[in-house]
């Protein structure tokens, strides 16, 4: 669990991050979203004690970070950053073993660990391990970045902008695999972004920051269906951030217990709610069966179901 009690960090006399009060609780995915200069990475940086809290307390699992050293911290703590941050002359394969070898950790696991790692982000085969990230694509030194982060396995995942220079195509498939890592994995994952759409696809919980403060603090639905002002209303873009909650939304979040009778319909649980909307539209059915790759039918997923107050 991370905590922030009051946090502020100054530069040149203006608060940057003012009095900032946030509980990051263990296993939870959360966003942090805002405009540019809002604080959302200063403070990110300072949970990883990158730089100095100028006021308050920050403690990562009940340790205050002024009691910690934050070589010994960092290493509990995966960081993932824009493009990667690959050491660029290292090869894949030692770019995500840094970590486990500064722990000492033997060749053979290092070694198991990293073979784990990349088939875990896509990366498996082809060479991949042996080449340098100025042989990859923009996606894939992104992957090899999260790897890196979780070489260790450490609980913590923080995340600053980390997909914001890649295509819109790379972008959607790396949030996914993102997804479905925390799932797998149930590690703290916070992540830093100015896109909302993002924001809403990945985030359990979304904490939006403007002048250094928490303007709204809540789950993807709760900030789209119930802003706080006009500020939050302007920024997620209004009703359009309702398209944006479907498209982030999958079925198998919503999904309701199977019926009685299979529906004429069908479609995968992994599908979003835009999707399940424009096949009800297409198919003129306003039920689904959800089915997995076997055909078996793990629930059901009608129209009522992709109204605001049955989603999370």
């Amino acid at each position: 669990m991370i905590t922030l009690d009051g946090v502020s960090k100054l530069y040149g006399g203006r608060r940057v991050v003012d009095r900032l009060d946030l509980t990051i609780a263990e296993g939870s995915f959360n966003v942090i979203v805002g405009p540019s200069g809002c604080g959302k990475s200063t403070t990110l940086r300072m949970m990883n004690a990158l730089i100095p809290a100028d006021e308050g307390r920050i403690t990562v699992n009940g340790r205050d970070l002024r009691d910690s050293d934050p070589a010994i911290l960092r290493r509990g703590i995966g960081y993932v950053i824009q493009a990667g941050g690959l050491f660029p002359h290292w090869s894949v394969f030692d770019n995500i073993a840094t970590v486990p070898r500064l722990l000492g950790w033997p060749k053979h696991k290092v070694a198991e660990r990293v073979a784990a790692l990349l088939a875990l982000v896509g990366l498996q085969g082809d060479g991949l391990a042996q080449r340098r990230p100025s042989a990859l694509s923009g996606g894939q030194q992104q992957r090899v970045g999260v790897a890196r982060a979780l070489a260790a396995d450490p609980p913590i995942l923080l995340m600053d902008e980390p997909f914001g220079a890649l295509d819109p195509v790379t972008r959607r498939g790396l949030q996914d695999e993102l997804k479905a890592i925390h799932r797998a994995t149930g590690k703290t994952i916070v992540f830093v972004t100015h896109d909302i759409e993002e924001a809403l696809k990945v985030g359990e919980r979304i904490i939006m920051l403007e002048d250094g403060r928490i303007v709204q603090d809540g789950t993807p639905a709760q900030i789209v269906h119930h802003p706080a002002d006009r500020r939050v209303r302007d920024f997620i873009g209004g009703e359009e951030a309702i398209l944006k909650l479907l498209a982030g939304t999958t079925v198998a979040q919503v999904m309701q217990p199977p019926a009685p009778v299979a529906a004429a319909a069908s479609i995968a649980p992994d599908a979003t709610l835009s999707a399940a909307l424009a096949h009800m539209v297409a198919s003129g059915h306003t039920a689904l069966d959800v089915r997995d790759d076997d055909g078996r039918i793990l629930g059901r997923i009608g129209l009522e179901d992709l109204a605001p107050e049955r989603r999370p």
